[in-house]
């Protein structure tokens, strides 16, 4: 595989893709190959998702070698990029992705030496107490981690001081009752009741006690950079499945036009 942060200078349909992906909000994230990010994604753009926590979560302070937990990985696109824009020693965790083949991932992408792959399911995590000094979660911290008690057995990972930072997909407003948002009824899937609002996840977590919230905020326009990223993927990716997901993620996001989904982005500090 070729280096992920490359460009050719033949205005390829790839180095199309990657014009109409570049942004200057994203210096670090506009240097890895529009093509990599594709062929490696399972959703939402992980790496645009991961350099809009990075500052509220301090990943620039954290030293050399200091030790992150990345839970939820998928394919390890998030654990490359901590491994190879801040230095840092990456457990990539996650329980639908084989480790083997994240480990040929993370060795093409040259971190091999920074990067450990485990096959881990989160209410189950192979782990010592205060064993990171940070933990992240990219489009994924959902799935897992609505129960109440969830959080004070995950910030145990963590040494004092430590903070986690995870990004998701948000309702803006908790609905009223018990139905989606009318506009979204078409749409709706089961699992989106797992979207929560920005409220919602502070109340949660400031409840636990395990941590000290310093961040539970909306992504301005989230909703926008998901839909650009689902087109592209609609057109470009190679894996039918993946390219229905991203059709049927367009569909929604134009039917809401910003009016109910984005991101949400919560760092705690463990107490």
């Amino acid at each position: 595989m070729s280096d992920i942060t490359s460009r050719t200078s033949n205005k390829s349909s790839d180095d199309q893709l990657a014009d109409r992906l570049t942004d200057p909000r994203r210096p670090r994230g506009n240097r890895y190959d529009a093509r990599w990010m594709i062929d490696n994604q399972m959703g939402p753009n992980a790496l645009w998702l991961l350099e809009w926590l990075a500052p509220a979560l301090g990943l620039d302070t954290l030293p050399p070698g200091a030790r992150v937990l990345d839970l939820g990985c998928g394919k390890a696109m998030t654990s490359v990029f901590l491994a190879k824009e801040y230095g840092v020693q990456v457990t990539a965790a996650d329980l639908w992705i084989e480790p083997g083949k994240n480990a040929r991932r993370v060795a093409e992408a040259g971190v091999a030496d920074r990067v450990l792959p485990v096959y881990a399911e989160a209410h189950q995590l192979p782990f010592g107490d205060e064993s990171f000094d940070a933990i992240v979660s990219i489009d994924a911290y959902q799935y897992f981690g609505t129960n109440d008690l969830y959080l004070p057995s995950l910030t145990r990972l963590l040494k004092p001081g430590g903070r986690i930072g995870v990004v998701m997909p948000a309702l803006r407003e908790e609905p009223d009752g018990v139905e989606p948002p009318e506009h979204l009824k078409p749409f709706w899937d089961p699992g989106f009741w797992a979207f929560h609002s920005p409220a919602w996840w502070r109340r949660q977590w400031t409840r636990t006690g395990a941590v000290t919230v310093e961040a539970a905020d909306w992504q301005p326009d989230g909703w926008r950079d998901w839909l650009l990223w689902s087109e592209v993927c609609a057109e470009a990716s190679t894996e039918e499945f993946m390219a229905g997901m991203a059709r049927d993620q367009v569909e929604l996001l134009r039917a809401d036009q910003g009016r109910s989904l984005g991101f949400v982005r919560v760092v705690g500090r463990r107490t």
